[in-house]
């Protein structure tokens, strides 16, 4: 199978891997034919990216860091916890709400179950193929890459536990802003604005009184938009005053807004999120946490298309975990953009003269298959 944009399918293409709702229900299975009428509703649900049968990639599958189970498990929680937040501000006092901390505890360990059967896994997005409500997949998103960071950190489990319910609920003050705010597609303005950094702050009243939940979560829904330098909010501390918890989620949070499809931009590739992410080396996030991120995150995802610097051009077929920016790729395409009869491998960690120039770019017709 191969990943591609959806502006670059076409009708006739059949979908490799399944497309879920926001309630982990199956929309469209795979091998399902798309249509252009398809094509088009995915689109305007927001689905960006999605995997679809390639012969020349029928040997290419790229791996699931959790289990569908669990992702269907954990989405239908979130949406369910998040949901009835939402409804509080309208229900009468006195009216008592189902605790959250036991359900998500028990995702968790869903969650950490299945990361520890995959001991060199990678980042991969998430988000390829879900019709979801943005808040609902951007928390499981974030806490699944934080559990991970924090995992081959070497925390506890208890420590791991706790540190991905901080990102699980990161935003969980977004429940309490006005969906025609959240969803707005054009620029806030400043009183928006001002409202939507609320969140921080909304998402800590929420959670600093929850039965059973560990304080240090609230303080990562409070902390998570605060940076080293003192530019961030709602307080503008910086350094050691930030928790590390809040730390590791200010910076997965991030990347993975860049890299998912918002109601008033595009998604990046997570090469060019991560080249924006060192920008703010020393100054936004920590150089050390910085450098293990870019350890464990696939910038070129497998599936992808990519160009050499010799024109040449392929798919992604293989990640190096010791060096996940240089993969291996099967060749598809020699510089003319005729079709190979015989395609071949290259592990740029081995070729490091070999350059990786471009990503997705469209084919024209004689590289179609």
């Amino acid at each position: 199978m191969r990943l591609l944009p959806i502006s670059q399918c076409e009708p006739g293409m059949r979908l490799a891997k399944k497309i879920f709702s926001e309630d982990g229900i199956v929309l469209l299975g795979d091998h399902m034919e798309l249509t252009s009428r398809l094509i088009t509703r995915l689109e305007q649900c927001g689905v960006q990216y999605v995997y679809v049968e390639d012969h020349r990639t029928d040997d290419i599958t790229p791996p699931s860091i959790i289990s569908e189970e669990t992702f269907r498990v954990a989405i239908k929680e979130i949406r369910t916890s998040f949901r009835e937040m939402m409804d509080r501000p309208n229900k009468k006092k006195g009216v008592t709400f189902p605790y959250i901390a036991q359900p998500f505890k028990q995702m968790m360990n869903l969650i950490i179950d299945d990361l520890s059967n995959h001991k060199d896994a990678m980042i991969m997005l998430m988000n390829m193929g879900t019709v979801d409500h943005y808040l609902f997949q951007h928390s499981l998103n974030v806490c699944v890459y934080t559990t991970l960071l924090g995992m081959s950190s070497g925390y506890s489990r208890e420590e791991v536990t706790t540190l991905g319910m901080g990102a699980l609920l990161h935003d969980i003050g977004k429940t309490q802003i006005s969906t025609d705010v959240l969803k707005k597609p054009g620029t806030l303005s400043n009183s928006e604005f001002e409202l939507m950094k609320r969140h921080a702050q909304m998402g800590y009243q929420l959670l600093k009184d929850e039965p059973n939940l560990p304080l240090i979560v609230a303080h990562c829904a409070f902390q998570h938009h605060e940076r080293l330098d003192g530019s961030g909010y709602p307080r503008g501390i910086k350094g050691n005053e930030i928790h590390d918890y809040a730390k590791w989620i200010g910076l997965v949070d991030s990347y993975d807004a860049m890299t998912t499809n918002r109601v008033y931009r595009s998604p990046i590739l997570p090469h060019d999120a991560m080249e924006r992410l060192y920008a703010g080396t020393g100054t936004l996030y920590e150089q050390s946490m910085l450098q293990q991120f870019r350890d464990k995150v696939a910038i070129y995802p497998i599936g992808i298309s990519v160009k050499l610097h010799t024109g040449e051009r392929g798919i992604v077929v293989d990640l190096n975990s010791s060096y996940p920016h240089r993969p291996i790729v099967r060749v598809l395409n020699n510089e003319a953009g005729e079709q190979l009869k015989a395609p071949y491998e290259i592990d740029l960690s081995k070729q490091l003269t070999m350059m990786i120039v471009g990503v997705n770019e469209k084919e024209t017709d004689a590289q179609l298959v």
